[in-house]
C-alpha cells in the first residue's frame, strides 16, 4: 500500500492553490464580494499550519514536557473565539475557558487514564486539539443561544421569577434548547459517520497506508472523544452563562431588562 504522507511537496500544495482560484473565481463573477477573504483565508492557513508544523515538530522531538503548553495555547485561543462570539454576556471569554478547559481535561483524563492511547505528545496534542476544536464550536452556540433565548423571552422570564421560581428553574426551558442546539451538530455527524462522510483521522491514517481497519478504530475512539468533550463543553459553558445571566437575588442582569431597541 502506497504511503502518500511523503508524495505530497509544496509543488503540490502550490498546484492545489488552483482550487482556491475556482473559489476567487466563483466570487468575483457572482458579485459575492469574498475574493479578498479567500485570499486572506488562503495565505494565514499556509503560514499557520507551517508554522504549527515547525512547533509540533520541535515537540514531538524529546520535548514532550512541552504538550501542556500547546494544549494551553489551543485552549486559549479557542476560549478568546468563543467568548468573542458572545461577547454580551459578562465574563463570556473566562466561562468559555472554564467549558473547553473542562472538555479537554475530562475527555483526555479519561483516555489516558484507561490506557486507550498512550501518554505521548505524538498521540495527546493532535486528539486534543481535535477535541478542543469541536467544543469551542459547541461552547459559542451554547452561550449564544441561552443569552438570546433569555433576551427575547425576558417577560416570561421575569414572570416565572414573580412567581417564585429560582434563576435555574425559571431559565430551564431555554437552557436545555441551547444544551441541545449546541449538541446536535457532533451527534447528528456521530450518526452518519461512514456514510455520508470519511472523518479527518480516518482519512488520514488511510492516506498514510494504515489499514483501513485500523483506521476505522482510531476514528471511532475520536468520534466518541469529540461526543465526551462536547457534552462536558455544553454543560459547563451552559451553567457558568446562566449563572452570569441572573444576580445573586435571582434577576436577570441589567442588559437583559433593557427593553429591545
Amino acid at each position: 500500500m502506497q504511503d502518500l504522507s511523503g508524495a505530497v511537496g509544496f509543488a503540490e500544495v502550490a498546484l492545489a492553490v488552483l482550487l482556491v482560484g475556482v473559489g476567487a473565481a466563483v466570487s468575483r463573477y457572482r458579485g459575492l464580494g469574498l475574493e479578498g477573504d479567500v485570499a486572506v483565508a488562503t495565505v494565514r492557513s499556509f503560514a499557520q499550519l507551517l508554522a504549527v508544523g515547525y512547533v509540533l515538530a520541535f515537540v514531538f522531538d524529546g520535548r514532550g514536557g512541552l504538550t501542556l503548553v500547546v494544549l494551553a495555547v489551543m485552549v486559549g485561543t479557542a476560549s478568546f473565539t468563543a467568548g468573542a462570539r458572545a461577547r454580551a454576556i459578562p465574563a463570556a471569554r473566562l466561562v468559555a475557558a472554564a467549558a473547553l478547559a473542562t472538555a479537554s481535561v475530562g475527555t483526555l483524563g479519561v483516555i489516558v487514564g484507561t490506557g486507550i492511547i498512550p501518554l505521548r505528545a505524538r498521540a495527546i496534542v493532535p486528539l486534543g486539539s481535535m477535541v478542543i476544536a469541536n467544543a469551542m464550536t459547541t461552547t459559542g452556540l451554547v452561550m449564544t443561544r441561552l443569552r438570546d433565548d433569555l433576551a427575547a423571552h425576558r417577560r416570561e422570564v421575569e414572570a416565572r421569577l414573580s412567581l417564585g421560581q429560582t434563576a435555574h428553574q425559571a431559565s430551564l426551558p431555554w437552557h436545555r434548547a441551547a444544551l441541545r442546539s449546541g449538541m446536535l451538530p457532533i451527534v447528528d455527524q456521530t450518526k452518519v459517520v461512514g456514510l455520508v462522510s470519511l472523518p479527518g483521522a480516518m482519512t488520514g491514517m488511510i492516506l498514510a497506508g494504515a489499514p483501513p481497519l485500523a483506521a476505522i478504530r482510531l476514528q471511532l475512539v475520536v468520534m466518541y472523544m469529540i461526543l465526551g468533550g462536547n457534552a462536558f463543553a455544553a454543560v459547563v459553558a451552559g451553567e457558568l452563562t446562566r449563572r452570569r445571566l441572573f444576580t445573586g437575588d435571582h434577576q436577570l442582569v441589567r442588559s437583559l431588562r433593557r427593553r429591545p431597541m
